[in-house]
């Protein structure tokens, strides 16, 4: 029953976080050109999204989860 309350509360924290931010972006450093001794690198940046409802589908199977597992107690 423990288990089940910590992964309930991990789902629901995880998904609220995701309600709030639908995504992030990072820099990655790219070589350009690699010709012997000459090296040139370009930063470029990337993002990772997600659908806000993906964070509305996991908070509420957080929900459940929690529900349920005090139903079985």
């Amino acid at each position: 029953m423990v288990m089940q309350k910590a992964i309930g509360l991990l789902l629901l924290i995880i998904g609220a976080i995701m309600l709030i931010w639908t995504g992030f972006n990072y820099t990655k450093r790219e070589k350009v050109v690699d010709a012997g001794p000459i090296q040139i690198s370009a930063d470029k940046q990337k993002s990772v999204n997600w659908p806000p409802y993906a964070g509305g589908i996991m908070a509420v199977c957080g929900i459940i989860v929690l529900v349920t597992s005090k139903k079985n107690e």
